[in-house]
């Protein structure tokens, strides 16, 4: 080890990595309070090769281009990663050359976004909770609750009309919030915002913790600013578990966007403990209507209906927590309606509407249904359930035992007085395995009997199959058409469209596409199926204690059966950005990115109704939700007219891309994600993921579609 005593040569011979460099004391401090003059100061220890040069373990590529610039003062970014030489010009700290790196990183990056950025909605206030003895009586809906009914009264009591009493709830919007909220695209106001939202829990110990929070976050280094965002919320939620006396990995960050659900031109968005709907109109744009209550349990699932006709509750949204589901509906100019809360009985893990009619699904073989008109909630046991979907009043069941159900909901108000729901078996599998995901298609020739249909269905074993059922197979149900055992592994989504059929299952998300065809709207057995891509959509989720599993982010495909479907993928956990790809071949449609740079913790692909002016058609946006509590809109409409121009067979993201991102990501608290009602991905799989080289992890098998 040298002696620091400071360096007097005029020559100075460094050893860079290996490399050796001369230059003079002269240019290595010309610029003050750098490095280098730390170290020929003696301010840094330093070690010395066998030739007695200056050794620094640091990349000698990036360290020419580094002296190059403090010889002339210019800079050659050719062929050169900026983000990697901004790294090592903050190592060397060198002022001036990471405040032009900056700006050419802040050139690519706007807050106004790129071309497919459409709007932004800044988070919202938090409702606070109720206050402990404040109770008044809300506007409720007349209930035509039979024997048996699972309805609950909040507090145990009625009114002397009958109708439930519902607790009070103070202002959503608090006229002396106790933290301000930072207007704008602040970048660095996530942790006021979570500060504010915690505040009711406990404001005492909270008050501290906040200028703990303030004091510890000003010491940060923030010239990183863009992915700081994650480290801000573990630093508050590992205070928050100090405050509360646990370690915080139970506590949902009261911000963050948990779930998006839209349906026409209304959207809701989940957070942990209260929802906020927004619609949009024709010249004014997105406006909010509503916000719920504070929920003392964290909400786990959404379901919207936004076309109930006029009138008082031409609205409908419910959500759901445990075993618990609760319903409001919601008038045109926003005044809500307490309809009640529901119970199960066993977790609801899907809720959804069929028409007026509220679905609420457990996998261990429960159904529960509200419907709008006879105001009656009923469950009913089924077999256990591994995958669902809907095909306009028919609901699809498919199940442990290799069955797959039916249930017509427009007859579901007459056999009430049965306690009946119809359930009917429509075909079974040949090899009885159970059905882990469905798919219904139903042909434009399709009549209200419903014997003009197509059903695709995978299996645990990894076969997808596809069943029909045409005018001249009537009265002997379905028929087996055709089978693919292309997966090892189990199938967790297919989708069977116009053009095209698309499965994925659960080894990394793996995708095969087939083009169909079809002779007079009918699937053709000639020429038959043909294969089209084979790729990945890699996606890395953190799995969260609060939160359910099925509320994270599903890859898709989303998209109407008789348009080009997408799907989404979310690499790591923290990332800010989303690849977008053409489910059919699994081309790269776009590359959505933050504009302030918030980690995207939800989405959603919905296509919005045209306005009422003549020649306005439907378009196509995906929703983001972040972890600072804004949501932001992206034009996929316009992203796809851009695609279909190009001649880019460019995939999900490259080698460079996927590193870049992984960096940001502890795959140790890493799992691969899986949508749906699919099967978890085994303990061994996600061994083999954290295991295996960057270069699988990223095969996407693209060479495969471009071939065929």
């Amino acid at each position: 080890m040298a002696s620091h005593q400071p360096y007097t040569g005029d020559i100075l011979h460094l050893n860079v990595g290996g490399k050796r460099f001369s230059t003079s004391k002269q240019t290595l401090t010309l610029i003050p309070d750098t490095f280098f003059t730390a170290l020929l100061s003696g301010r840094i220890s330093s070690l010395r090769d066998e030739k007695g040069a200056i050794f620094i373990d640091r990349d000698p590529e990036i360290f020419s281009i580094i002296l190059n610039y403090l010889r002339t003062r210019e800079i050659d970014l050719h062929g050169t990663n900026i983000r990697t030489l901004r790294h090592e010009a903050e190592y060397y700290n060198i002022a001036p050359l990471v405040k032009r790196l900056i700006l050419c990183e802040e050139l690519t990056q706007s807050t106004c976004g790129d071309v497919l950025f459409y709007g932004y909605l800044p988070p919202p206030y938090v409702p606070v909770q109720d206050a402990p003895n404040s109770h008044y009586v809300e506007t409720t809906a007349v209930h035509s609750v039979r024997p048996g009914s699972s309805i609950r009264l909040p507090d145990g009591e009625n009114n002397e009309n009958g109708g439930p009493h519902w607790p009070q709830h103070p202002p959503q919007i608090p006229p002396n919030p106790p933290y301000s909220r930072t207007q704008g695209h602040s970048r660095n106001s996530s942790l006021e915002l979570r500060v504010s939202a915690t505040y009711s829990r406990s404001s005492q110990d909270l008050r501290g913790l906040a200028s703990r929070g303030h004091s510890r976050a000003a010491s940060l280094d923030l010239r990183h600013v863009r992915n700081s965002s994650a480290d801000l919320n573990k630093l508050f939620r590992n205070d928050i578990g100090l405050v509360f006396g646990n370690s915080g990995s139970t506590w949902a960050d009261p911000l963050r966007v948990q779930i998006i659900k839209a349906h026409h031109n209304w959207i809701v968005v989940g957070y942990a403990h209260f929802i906020v709907s927004y619609r949009l109109k024709d010249s004014s744009g997105w406006q909010q209507v509503f916000t719920s209550p504070h929920i003392e349990q964290c909400i786990e699932r959404i379901a919207i209906n936004a076309k109930m006709g006029s009138g008082e509750n031409s609205k409908m949204v419910a959500i759901s927590y445990g075993s618990q589901v609760r319903l409001w509906g919601i008038s045109d100019n926003g005044e809500k309606t307490n309809i009640g809360i529901f119970n199960l009985h066993v977790p609801v893990e899907y809720l959804f509407f069929i028409g007026s009619q509220l679905v609420a699904l457990s996998s261990s073989g429960k159904l529960g249904v509200w419907h709008a008109m006879t105001q009656h909630w009923q469950t009913q046991d089924v077999m256990r359930i591994a995958s669902f979907d809907t095909a306009g009043s028919i609901l699809l069941l498919g199940c442990n035992n290799g069955c797959i159900y039916y249930i017509d909901m427009q007859k579901f108000p007459l056999r009430m007085k049965d306690n009946d729901l119809l359930v009917t078996e429509l075909y079974r599998d040949p090899n009885n395995d159970p059905v882990t995901a469905i798919s219904v298609y139903l042909t434009p020739k399709t009549n209200l009997c419903g014997n003009w249909i197509e059903i695709a269905y995978g299996t645990t074993s990894g076969a997808v199959r596809v069943i029909v059922q045409h005018p001249e197979t009537v009265g002997h149900g379905p028929q087996l058409f055709q089978t693919f055992t292309v997966h090892q592994s189990p199938v967790t989504k297919v989708t069977l469209s116009e053009k095209y059929l698309v499965s994925v299952c659960c080894e990394y998300n793996h995708v095969r596409s087939w083009r169909v065809t079809r002779f007079r709207g009918m699937l053709s057995t000639q020429p038959g199926s043909t294969p089209e891509a084979s790729f990945k959509i890699v996606s890395l989720e953190a799995v969260e204690p609060s939160i359910s599993h099925a509320t994270s982010n599903d890859c898709g495909p989303f998209g109407e059966q008789d348009d080009e479907q997408v799907f989404i993928q979310k690499v790591v956990p923290d990332a800010d950005q989303l690849f977008v790809r053409l489910a059919s071949n699994g081309k790269r449609v776009c590359v959505i990115k933050a504009v302030d740079g918030s980690t995207v913790s939800a989405f959603c692909v919905h296509e919005c109704e045209g306005s009422s002016r003549m020649g306005s058609r439907p378009r196509r946006f995906i929703f983001t939700g972040h972890s600072n509590g804004s949501i932001q809109m992206w034009d996929l409409t316009t992203a796809l007219d851009l695609a279909y121009k190009t001649t880019d067979l460019v995939g999900g993201p490259s080698p460079e891309e996927l590193l870049q991102m992984l960096d940001q990501c502890d795959l140790s608290n890493s799992l691969c994600s899986t949508p749906c009602m699919s099967p978890l991905p085994s303990i061994a799989a996600a061994a083999r993921l954290k295991s295996s080289n960057v270069a699988f992890l990223n095969q996407q098998d693209d060479r495969a579609s471009s071939s065929s």
